[in-house]
């Protein structure tokens, strides 16, 4: 049975993305809140995601920041796309982490949103920084209007 928040954008874009985001479902992102303009999400580190040295590969750094901006920018209603993000890396992640990515909206008008997403491992160390501008398009958010598919 729904309920009426399940019919709100933030709950809608949640939805969507955990059945219908290929990449994220592979990547092992597990999504823990989302509300409008936030999201955070946990990353278990597998033996896979290492690099050459024995520590987290910035790309899945970046992809999982860049899934929490996705989900955080598309939660009031608008489709929503990336026009500029940046990194900065600030200490490698480890074997065996669980890094927690949170974004939370910095700015939103009419055209732009700015996301600041921060990512962390168990203990709460900063391994990095990201920064994520949107375009808010005048489209409605398919995943805000489109039924559930529970199949």
């Amino acid at each position: 049975m729904s309920t009426p928040a399940d019919h709100q954008p933030h709950h809608a874009v949640q939805n969507w993305l955990t059945t219908r985001d290929p990449f994220s479902a592979w990547l092992g992102v597990i999504v823990e809140e989302v509300r409008p303009g936030y999201c955070r999400l946990r990353l278990p580190v597998r033996p896979e995601m290492l690099n050459g040295f024995g520590m987290l590969h910035g790309g899945v750094t970046f992809a999982a920041a860049d899934t929490a901006f996705s989900i955080a920018c598309n939660t009031h209603g608008r489709q929503s796309v990336g026009l500029t993000v940046t990194i900065d890396y600030l200490e490698a992640g480890r074997p065996g982490d669980t890094i927690t990515v949170e974004a939370t909206e910095a700015s939103l008008k009419h055209r732009v949103g700015v996301y600041e997403v921060g990512i962390r491992n168990q203990d709460g160390l900063r391994l990095a920084l990201f920064k994520g501008t949107a375009y808010r398009t005048s489209t409605e958010n398919q995943a805000a209007t489109s039924p559930q598919d529970n199949s």
